[in-house]
């Protein structure tokens, strides 16, 4: 099972399906399954499968954080410089994973994806949110017979999931590390994400968000307008015409969902509740001209969690997608969190 916007050539991506006999709850009461969950490795599993390391890319990445572009794969690994024999995952240690969320459009199930009926899930795919994402991704965990991971790192929503995993499952991992990442979203960013989602919606392309059977590409126009306004809120890296042509947008829609919904401490008292419940290891890193999750967030962040604690500040230019670009500042960050 494909989504519709993944590459023709699987590249290096290998694929599990999970929840086949019996589906997935989600939050919101419905379930989904079966479901595939699209990933990358790198390096080699001990004979205790107890080295390895959990990697959550953030909402405009996949699956394929190291390696060359190629069939498959139109770029270079989102993290390319930082993983590797001797880089600051070191391969050569760890057995490093890195899975395309649930709901995204590089592999794993989304609303590109059929439906038990064969046609594409499409408007009639369920909402989901961050807490959803690391159930599906809890059960992976299990597919690959890994109980607890040396680290889970995560940037940006990666970063969102890593704290859901280190507040419902402490005895999953030994170490957190949070880039660029918020505990909740403010009011004013998810004001963005709503005008990002009315901009596809309103594109007549967009079809009620059935557009997958019929001619045209879907709401490509949309879909840049949204990609636009993110770009202007928190700057970043130019991806160009190739976000377009990689990214689906029902899966734009059903992630930013997920991440405007986003809220640590919902159900746990308190946001300071929550990641106080946080006793492991973790470094949190914030990006000087971040305007999406500022560093003044990432410093709370920091304050609230009850485990020791190591917070670092990325100087960069780039806004929030810092934590991708800046990677000779970030390689000492990760050398010093899995040493």
């Amino acid at each position: 099972m494909t989504t519709t916007r993944t590459t023709h050539r699987a590249g290096h991506r290998q694929v599990l399906e999970l929840f086949r006999e019996q589906p997935l709850r989600l939050e919101s009461g419905e379930t989904l399954g079966p479901i595939t969950i699209a990933h990358e490795s790198w390096g080699q599993p001990d004979a205790a499968r107890s080295n390895g390391v959990l990697l959550l890319h953030g909402f405009s990445g996949d699956s394929h954080a190291a390696g060359p572009a190629g069939p498959g794969h139109p770029t270079r690994g989102w993290w390319d410089g930082l993983i590797g024999p001797g880089r600051a995952i070191d391969t050569d240690r760890f057995f490093v994973v890195c899975p395309n969320v649930l709901g995204g459009c590089q592999g794993s199930t989304g609303p590109g994806s059929p439906a038990p009926d064969g046609r594409p899930w499409g408007s009639r795919f369920p909402s989901l949110t961050i807490r959803d994402q690391v159930a599906a991704e809890v059960a992976f965990s299990g597919r690959l017979k890994i109980r607890r991971w040396q680290a889970v790192i995560g940037g940006s929503m990666g970063g969102m999931r890593a704290m859901e995993w280190a507040i419902a499952h402490p005895g999953r991992l030994e170490r957190l590390v949070l880039l660029a990442t918020t505990a909740r979203c403010s009011a004013r960013t998810n004001d963005v994400h709503r005008s990002q989602i009315d901009a596809i919606q309103q594109d007549p392309a967009f079809l009620g968000g059935d557009y997958d059977d019929h001619p045209g590409g879907g709401p490509r126009t949309g879909l840049a307008r949204a990609r636009a306004i993110a770009r202007l809120t928190y700057g970043g890296l130019d991806d160009g015409s190739g976000f377009l042509e990689r990214f689906d947008a029902n899966s734009y829609i059903v992630l930013t969902q997920a991440m405007a919904g986003h809220d640590v401490g919902r159900g746990r008292g308190g946001v300071a509740a929550a990641l106080a419940r946080i006793s492991v290891p973790a470094s949190v890193a914030s990006v000087s001209s971040d305007r999406l999750f500022p560093p003044h967030s990432q410093r709370e962040l920091a304050r609230a969690i009850a485990g020791p604690v190591r917070f670092t500040s990325i100087d960069s230019h780039l806004g929030h997608d810092g934590f991708l670009a800046e990677q000779n500042q970030l390689a000492p960050i990760l050398r010093q969190a899995l040493a």
